[in-house]
């Protein structure tokens, strides 16, 4: 490799798989917000989540976000829910597909997350529908 330990490969590899997921005008909002303090940070979760665990071939990117979405409403992470919940549209999970989602969350992680999470949802989809 040409780099040190592969780093700006891993970095340009989960920067594609980001924008991917999450869109071209997301991730230019969120590299628009890097500073120098959050910056190390940013390509850590770049290389580790986009490439390491996003790019992976085992799982669709339509699975991997309704996963994601069913971790994240059980912690509790309504900002990135709703994040996630807006992804779907590039990864091909459905509405269908999230409402059979928050029943495992209901049932392993809580009714409560689940009902705060399908909460999230209502909104981001008005916010979706209202724009087409």
């Amino acid at each position: 490799m040409s780099n040190e330990d592969g780093k700006e490969d891993r970095i340009e590899t989960g920067m594609k798989t980001r924008r991917l997921v999450l869109g071209d005008a997301w991730v230019d909002a969120a590299n628009a917000r890097r500073t120098e303090f959050d910056s190390d940070f940013q390509d850590y979760i770049t290389g580790m989540a986009w490439n390491d665990v996003w790019s992976r071939p085992g799982l669709t990117k339509r699975e991997r976000s309704m996963i994601t979405i069913a971790l994240l409403a059980g912690l509790g992470q309504w900002d990135e829910v709703a994040m996630h919940t807006r992804a779907t549209l590039n990864t091909g999970a459905s509405r269908d597909d999230l409402r059979e989602v928050m029943f495992h969350v209901a049932v392993y992680a809580g009714v409560p997350a689940a009902n705060h999470a399908i909460k999230v949802m209502k909104q981001v989809f008005a916010e979706i529908d209202a724009k087409v």
